[in-house]
């Protein structure tokens, strides 16, 4: 490695003694209190999902912005439907975790104990405290595939406050989304859903749109006479109502008539409904920490060659529009490890895959930025990109820098504009998941 980069690195880097959050000092963060400054929102990304260590980063952040910088929620790429469950546990409400870890937060991101640990964690503190921390989903409901769990939630609301309009929607609206494959149990349970979706004639299609619609419409237009009765129940109902709209727009972008080409090229619709719901938490809370991969809260547009190829715009860059420097984004980077990851099984059961494990790294792409950290030897460690000279040998050598790691593949980014600083860990380990690798249905 070049000496001036070398000693750079050395000076800048800070070690961190641990990331699990039971161990570590809170004041071994305090460098993040000047990366942080004023910001309003915290994004924390991680390269790829269901990596333990990745769960104790965001994790250990998340509780030095909310018992050091007075932060007051957690946001997670999870449905926002579904979420509100998980936020009246952490508030001290009745419920089941585990069960709540399976059906309120969705990609079975829930499914660890690392996760289970960090929402027992904000209920104890919240206990605790007269300053409350709340939990948010800010993605398309039903991992992405319907926009059903987001109706129900706006028609569980209706059932109270419009029974009359409640019973229409419930006998036209609902009855729609009756080609839902019964079978949830499988880890790729959203193919089939998906390709259910797509088999579908437009018609139905097009009157799912319509009736979603009218609904968010409906509850915009009402909005001032439910608010009377139901200040702030009406208004979840009715982002809740906004967020059927945008996933029913995403899953309908997948479909196209007659010969299948694009007429135009193809939007990110979710990364867009994403950022549409942190703005409206925004509204609701003073300081907020999002957590979710590097690619959605990156302001860079996201691509991954050979999957995808064309640019997404992305939750970060729609943030960063909005929000400027109130906004903070903590990459993260890594060496490789061991992965956790499941493929289908030949002959199986729609939905159904098996688990397997692979291990990665140690990367030596020379252009990624997870390569260059990884130089300077430190197992873990915390790097302020915003220290990054503007010219010199060392400004030379980030400028070569045109990559992160996602996964096994390279992703295209310019680091110092994506991000303002990352977290490194040289080793990586499989989340410690409820999923038991003989039995996937789990």
């Amino acid at each position: 490695m070049d000496r001036d980069i070398a000693e750079w690195l050395r000076e800048n880097i800070h070690r961190l003694r641990t990331i699990d959050p039971d161990s570590a000092r809170l004041d071994e963060l305090e460098p993040l209190r000047d990366i942080v400054g004023d910001a309003r929102v915290v994004a924390i990304g991680e390269p790829t999902h269901r990596v333990h260590e990745f769960y104790q980063i965001r994790h250990l952040v998340t509780r030095f912005l909310v018992e050091r910088m007075g932060f007051t929620a957690f946001v997670m790429e999870s449905g926002f439907p579904e979420g509100w469950a998980v936020n009246d546990w952490v508030l001290g409400g009745d419920g089941d975790l585990d069960h709540l870890l399976r059906t309120g937060i969705t990609y079975h991101m829930g499914k660890c104990a690392e996760m289970r640990d960090q929402l027992t964690w904000i209920r104890d503190y919240n206990a605790a405290h007269d300053r409350k921390v709340r939990f948010y989903g800010m993605d398309v409901p039903d991992s992405s595939v319907s926009a059903r769990p987001a109706v129900v939630a706006a028609l569980s609301f209706l059932d109270e406050a419009d029974p009359a309009y409640a019973a229409v929607v419930r006998e036209r609206l609902l009855p729609l989304y009756d080609y839902l494959p019964s079978d949830r149990t499988g880890l790729a349970w959203a193919a089939p859903a998906l390709h259910a979706y797509m088999a579908l004639d437009a018609s139905h299609r097009h009157e799912l749109t319509i009736r979603i619609g009218d609904l968010a419409e409906r509850l915009r237009a009402m909005l001032p006479v439910y608010s009377e009765t139901y200040p702030v129940r009406a208004d979840i109902a009715l982002q809740c109502a906004i967020t059927a709209r945008h996933a029913n727009a995403f899953v309908g972008g997948m479909v196209w008539d007659g010969d299948g080409a694009r007429p135009y090229r193809g939007a990110n619709l979710r990364d867009a409904a994403m950022a549409d719901n942190v703005e409206w938490i925004l509204d609701r809370e003073e300081r907020i920490v999002v957590g979710a991969a590097n690619g959605h809260v990156q302001r860079w547009p996201y691509r991954v060659p050979p999957i995808i190829v064309e640019e997404q715009v992305m939750v970060g860059q729609h943030l960063a529009r909005s929000l400027g420097v109130a906004m903070v984004v903590i990459g993260t980077t890594w060496n490789g490890g061991r992965m956790f990851l499941h493929r289908p099984v030949p002959d199986g059961l729609p939905g159904h895959t098996e688990v397997f494990f692979e291990d990665l790294g140690p990367f030596e792409e020379p252009g990624s930025l997870d390569a260059l950290i990884a130089s300077a030897g430190e197992p873990l460690a915390l790097l302020d990109l915003r220290e990054v000279p503007g010219e010199g040998p060392v400004a030379d050598r980030f400028a070569k820098i045109e990559s992160i790691m996602c996964g096994p593949h390279r992703q295209p980014v310019n680091p110092l504009v994506a991000f303002d600083a990352v977290v490194h860990v040289e080793k990586v380990t499989p989340w410690h998941t409820f999923i038991d690798p003989e039995n996937p249905r789990a």
